[in-house]
């Protein structure tokens, strides 16, 4: 069989690029696993245990590591502020974004390159207003006051990636909403979040990741300890002269559980997003 030098070239470059996908793959990964297998030893054994197998596997690490880490409340806590604030980014940057794609009004141009600015700021910049303005609303130490700040944390990437996905919906779409007698909110409800699921998909995803592994504010506007975030947890095996690095990795292993599945359940809307060139229609 004869082969030509373009099947020659396809085969080389593929085998390259399949080599190249996967050592950044390994290199990714290689840090979560390590985690594991260290979760996996002992405190006397993490160190001079060099297998990539612990010889000795304790799997009670991880339910020590909740009960001293008293994950159970600090874990309820993580999951109701990232699902709070996920859910409020996700309705109030699209509802922004579709207002300043489909939408005429006046300074329409200066709000959205004000929320486009905002993400140059970083999250310690912004540390001072933040606490002025809820010491002000009296919501210190309160859990919306903390949800608020997550929201307005995550908006301007979000109204930025929504708004140009919006911008590619056809106006024969919207014609034919306002036809069958949708309003803005119908037409908004029915046409464009279904359509923007990828763009949604995404801004799940870096969000919930965002909130899930915020502490810094969260020291800043909580006092109460029954109110901290599932990292305050991980604080407890951090001595001041010695870490227990077994139930520290153990801590990170069941904090980066949901994480984790929240993008394999999520990457299919972004795969077909990316595929499908993000062309709505």
């Amino acid at each position: 069989m004869n082969v030509n030098k373009y099947q020659v070239t396809s085969f080389f470059n593929s085998t390259i690029i399949h080599i190249f996908l996967m050592t950044v793959a390994v290199t990714c990964l290689f840090p979560l696993f390590w985690m594991l297998r260290c979760a996996l030893m002992t405190n006397q054994t993490v160190f001079t245990d060099k297998s990539l197998i612990p010889h000795v596997i304790q799997l009670g690490n991880f339910l020590q590591a909740w009960k001293e880490g008293d994950f159970g409340m600090f874990f309820l806590n993580s999951v109701i502020y990232t699902t709070s604030v996920v859910i409020g980014i996700v309705l109030v940057s699209s509802l922004a974004a579709f207002a300043f794609s489909r939408l005429n009004f006046p300074g329409k141009n200066f709000f959205f390159y004000m929320f486009v600015a905002a993400m140059m700021i970083p999250l310690p910049g912004s540390f001072v207003p933040l606490y002025r303005l809820m010491t002000m609303l009296g919501l210190i130490n309160t859990r919306i006051g903390y949800i608020l700040c997550m929201i307005n944390v995550g908006l301007s990437m979000s109204i930025l990636l929504l708004k140009t996905f919006f911008d590619k919906m056809p106006a024969d779409l919207e014609d034919a909403a306002r036809i069958d007698g949708c309003g803005r909110l119908g037409i908004w409800w029915h046409v464009a979040l279904p359509l923007a699921r990828p763009a949604i998909a995404v801004i799940v995803i870096f969000n919930s990741l965002s909130v899930w592994n915020e502490y810094i504010l969260a020291a800043l506007l909580l006092n109460d300890t029954s109110l901290m975030p599932l990292q305050r947890g991980l604080m407890v095996f951090e001595g001041t002269h010695s870490v227990d690095y077994p139930l520290l990795m153990a801590g990170l292993t069941i904090a980066a559980v949901p994480i984790v599945s929240i993008y394999l359940l999520m990457q299919r809307h972004i795969i077909k997003g990316l595929s499908s060139g993000a062309i709505v229609g």
